[in-house]
């Protein structure tokens, strides 16, 4: 899952928020130098990539951009998946997604001195482009991918992402629907996060 799907499943607590959102830049047992909390965000962070990786719904979504993403297709779907929980924000949070979104670069700029370096230089231009606003369309997902199609190996692929994004766009969309709720069960279930209350549908 990508930015604004792991700051979810991270409930209240801003150190665990902080833990969930370093976790790709933590390496190894290095996690351990952290404070418990955000210890155990970093942790989150890892189950929740495995639990994804292997899920055969996210492996279904996965398939529609393998052709010229191959094993970077996960990231694509990741960044998909975040936007449509923008789009069903409402169904699992009773909080606006603006509130959300503050805590987190709240939590980010309080705890700034002991973020890994990587974030440190990049979270800046996280804010002032505004990444978790961007998931909602389909010209934000595009510069999403662009621009890291620049700033790491991802494939620059953009036109062609967003092309069969639109293409199977409902498809995508019953498969994140699908999938998402297990996930919130696992992360409930292994982690004792409570999200549950905060859907306002049955599934």
């Amino acid at each position: 899952m990508n930015v604004l799907a792991h700051i979810y499943l991270s409930g209240d607590s801003d150190e665990i928020i902080i833990g969930n959102y370093i976790g790709d830049y933590v390496k190894g047992r290095d996690y351990l130098k952290y404070p418990e909390l955000i210890k155990k965000g970093i942790i989150l962070h890892r189950h929740i990539d495995d639990f994804t990786d292997k899920h055969p719904v996210v492996q279904r979504s996965k398939i529609l951009f393998t052709r010229k993403y191959h094993k970077y297709a996960g990231v694509v779907i990741d960044i998909i998946y975040d936007h449509y929980l923008t789009k069903e924000w409402d169904t699992f949070s009773r909080r606006p997604i603006e509130s959300v979104t503050y805590q987190f670069y709240r939590a980010m700029v309080n705890n700034y001195d002991i973020l890994p370096p990587k974030v440190q230089d990049r979270f800046p231009f996280f804010i002032i482009n505004n990444w978790i606003e961007s998931y909602k369309t389909s010209k934000g997902l595009k510069n999403v991918l662009s621009t890291l199609s620049k700033r790491t190996s991802l494939p620059s692929e953009s036109k062609y992402a967003i092309k069969t994004f639109k293409k199977n766009y409902y498809i995508l969309g019953e498969d994140f629907m699908e999938f998402f709720p297990q996930l919130i069960e696992y992360v409930e279930t292994d982690f004792g996060i409570p999200l549950s209350q905060q859907i306002t549908l049955p599934f």
